[in-house]
């Protein structure tokens, strides 16, 4: 890749990562619209770790206040409201290991197509402004249940399926279950953290069993531009979220679903 492919690139992982957009829609753009190699599995690597150093420096006091609170009272009868919200996420966190446990080879064989990404960016898109549209916004963040947190769990899963947006079916669930949107954001981002870390060992257990030479300079680049687009994204959506609502988004969805649908059949 050219220096301009990396940082292109890994902007759009750092935004398209948190925003309820589809990551896998605007990766799939540039091999199909410009003709450019795929990244590679060690770039993967390298833009996951920006993303994930940006949420997690991000929520850096969240993450220690929910820790702390986790063990001292997760384990005990005398649960207070972080550890709760700890644990909402730890059980949140498992229908998504699960899934890429048993379906993560059939997805890369079947469902890595510009066809199933243009359906699932413009179907789930709807399903975001229907969630947003009838969202009574009458929760925040404390007030999740752990059957919430199963229900957001699930819907994470499905986000396996490419064109789904991890960031945007987790936020549709959140706002169906009554959240207001700066708090269906806030989960969804800490519900991030466990499963691009995961993601992110498992594709490092991959790289290290691969013979290939790593190109350090596409690594260095991918991780930084990821990291800053990743942090700015997280900072203005929370900043602006409850002001403007999902519509432009969902407007967006549809507009990049319609253009994927272009290339399948034009």
């Amino acid at each position: 890749m050219t220096l301009f492919e990396i940082i292109i690139l890994a902007i759009i992982q750092g935004l398209t990562e948190f925003l309820p957009i589809s990551s896998s829609a605007h990766l799939i753009l540039p091999s199909e619209v410009l003709g450019w190699n795929d990244q590679g599995l060690a770039y993967d690597v390298a833009v996951h770790v920006g993303s994930l150093l940006a949420v997690m420096i991000y929520f850096r006091a969240d993450i220690f206040r929910l820790t702390s609170a986790w063990f001292r009272h997760g384990l005990s009868q005398n649960q207070i409201q972080d550890s709760c919200l700890a644990w909402w996420i730890i059980i949140g966190t498992i229908p998504a290991v699960m899934f890429g446990f048993f379906f993560k080879d059939i997805i890369e064989i079947y469902g890595r197509s510009a066809l199933v990404i243009a359906i699932t960016t413009i179907g789930f898109g709807l399903l975001l402004w229907f969630a947003d549209s009838k969202a009574t916004q009458a929760k925040n963040v404390h007030q999740i249940t752990w059957r919430n947190a199963v229900f957001i769990g699930l819907a994470q899963a499905i986000a396996i399926i490419p064109g789904t947006s991890r960031s945007g079916i987790t936020m549709t669930a959140g706002l169906m279950i009554g959240l207001d949107r700066e708090s269906a954001a806030r989960f969804s981002f800490l519900l991030s953290i466990p499963v691009i870390l995961g993601a992110g060992l498992l594709s490092t257990l991959e790289l290290l069993q691969n013979p290939n030479a790593v190109d350090w300079n596409a690594l260095i680049f991918g991780a930084v531009f990821s990291f800053v687009s990743a942090y700015a994204c997280i900072y203005l959506f929370l900043a602006w979220i409850s002001k403007i609502g999902m519509l432009p988004f969902v407007i967006y969805r549809l507009l990049l679903g319609s253009l994927l649908l272009m290339f399948v059949f034009y």
